[in-house]
């Protein structure tokens, strides 16, 4: 029987070799007409107003992606875990399959808690939101 990492060398050389040629053939067979329109700013079809140096963009919307990146993550892993929940308990016992699990979700709650408690999870409301939101007309 051979190695089974030579599988694996081949796989990854093969996986590496594809898109690399891929982009190689894309690059050779594509037409190149170089014109000024194709470098413009496109913002949605209007003519792009200002530099983008001057945007302010708010953090919390990469914040808030990152934290649900998170939870998505910690449920991708706790999902097959619950799976094989009953019958890992009888094959090792309780202790065994539940102690890791519950240090995963606890380093996930002292996470969640350091975001909230940094303000990660407050949303932050311009002054300009809430100039007029006291008042009903």
């Amino acid at each position: 029987m051979s190695n089974p990492w030579i599988a694996i060398g081949a796989l990854a050389v093969v996986a590496v070799a594809i898109p690399i040629s891929m982009m190689a053939v894309s690059s050779l067979l594509r037409p190149s007409v170089p014109e000024q329109g194709k470098r413009a700013t496109y913002e949605s079809g209007e003519v792009p107003t200002g530099s983008s140096q001057q945007i302010k963009f708010n953090i919390q919307y990469y914040m808030v992606a990152l934290l649900f990146v998170v939870f998505d993550i910690e449920t991708v892993l706790i999902f097959p875990w619950t799976v094989i929940y009953r019958d890992a308990v009888a094959e090792v016992g309780m202790t065994k399959v539940l102690l890791p699990m519950v240090v995963f979700i606890g380093v996930l709650v002292v996470g969640l808690g350091w975001a909230w408690r940094n303000g990660a999870v407050q949303w932050v409301r311009s002054p300009r939101a809430t100039k007029g939101a006291d008042t009903y007309e």
